[in-house]
């Protein structure tokens, strides 16, 4: 049994969202809002997003819970993806007023977990399938089961479409998922270690921290910031529409961040990889007005409020123009962090402790 603290060890002002408490030791990524750094088990996110696929990237956070090699992950994701399909034929079954997301969540509760592959790799190789799938029944078309042979990213796409994707498109994919693929103790990564330090199997940790990321303060933002884009329309719009949005007080989607007191790092990664795609895109053009014309406006209008571009403006511009429809915005970060989570899961499990943080009673008194 779990001995309760003491009073005296107790915190006697708790701190609202628990912003700035340790709840954890972690030797999976650090994030520094003060200057703007992600790191991920040791290097910066800029030496490991666009320089390597995300099967390696995830081989790199996982290093020390002896999964498997890059080498073999691979393979490994592939061999997932093709047993995760044979739960497909439920997704069809289910009704049709499930959103994708929610679709997502029924493959997983439903995947078999039985050790023959490690559930870690079962988990995260089977969030590409469910979510290709459950974007193709949605819109009245055929599921198609995975090329076990292809890297996840490129698969991905090909479920999606019906079409091997271009190469620089699966690229960018592959630098989209390993942007995201984790974040130190954001809302749905804490979700998962609460869960798995219960000694709750890896899925239902998962399962968990699906269901943290579906609120709107935490995920889907991307989708908003293309709507920006469209209402705005052309760079020549965009000081004008920009003012009236900060006078009526509402909020640029893509600029700010809860951690982060300057520049998201992510951002400069993933406009990167726009710029691989190629700046004939008109899109890409009117974003980066758009960037412009934002951070002026924001330095103007709140001098005093750090207020800088974040990793969802680029996002939802780089997913947009290698065809990812914007619904599918939320699940496809859910499917890139999935790793992450699972990685945070195992990391909290090999301590043996309970996360069990006390609370201060403020509600009335007995008579």
């Amino acid at each position: 049994m779990t001995e309760a603290p003491s009073p005296a060890r107790m915190t006697p002002d708790p701190i609202a969202g628990l912003e700035g408490v340790v709840a954890a030791n972690t030797a999976l990524s650090h994030v520094d809002g003060q200057n703007g750094i992600l790191i991920l088990r040791g290097q910066r996110i800029e030496e490991i997003a666009g320089k390597m696929p995300f099967e390696s990237a995830v081989a790199h956070l996982w290093r020390d819970f002896d999964i498997t090699g890059a080498s073999a992950l691979r393979a490994a994701f592939g061999e997932a993806r093709r047993s995760a399909f044979q739960v497909v034929p439920l997704l069809e079954a289910a009704s049709p007023e499930l959103s994708v997301y929610e679709r997502m969540q029924l493959g997983l509760a439903a995947l078999p977990v039985t050790g023959e592959i490690p559930a870690a790799i079962a988990v995260s190789g089977a969030l590409p399938v469910f979510l290709a799938a459950s974007h193709r029944i949605a819109n009245g078309l055929t599921p198609l089961a995975p090329d076990s042979t292809l890297e996840t990213a490129t698969d991905l796409l090909r479920m999606l479409s019906g079409e091997t994707p271009p190469e620089a498109h699966a690229d960018a994919l592959n630098r989209y998922l390993v942007t995201i693929l984790d974040h130190g103790l954001n809302a749905s990564t804490f979700t998962a270690r609460v869960i798995g330090s219960t000694q709750a199997d890896l899925k239902q940790a998962v399962l968990g921290a699906m269901g943290a990321l579906s609120g709107p303060l935490h995920g889907g933002a991307p989708g908003p910031v293309l709507d920006m884009i469209d209402a705005i329309g052309t760079p020549e719009n965009a000081d004008a529409w920009i003012t009236d949005a900060l006078a009526r007080k509402e909020r640029l989607m893509g600029f700010g961040h809860r951690i982060y007191r300057t520049r998201d790092p992510r951002a400069d990664v993933l406009k990167a990889g726009l710029r691989k795609l190629g700046a004939d895109n008109p899109k890409v053009r009117l974003a980066e007005s758009i960037e412009k014309a934002a951070l002026a406006a924001l330095r103007k209008a709140k001098p005093d409020r750090p207020l800088d571009t974040n990793v969802e403006f680029y996002t939802a511009v780089l997913l947009d123009a290698i065809g990812i429809d914007r619904t599918l915005f939320t699940p496809l970060f859910a499917t890139g962090r999935t790793p992450g989570w699972c990685a945070h899961v195992l990391e909290q499990q090999a301590t043996g402790k309970l996360i069990r943080p006390s609370s201060r009673y403020v509600g009335p008194q007995p008579a």
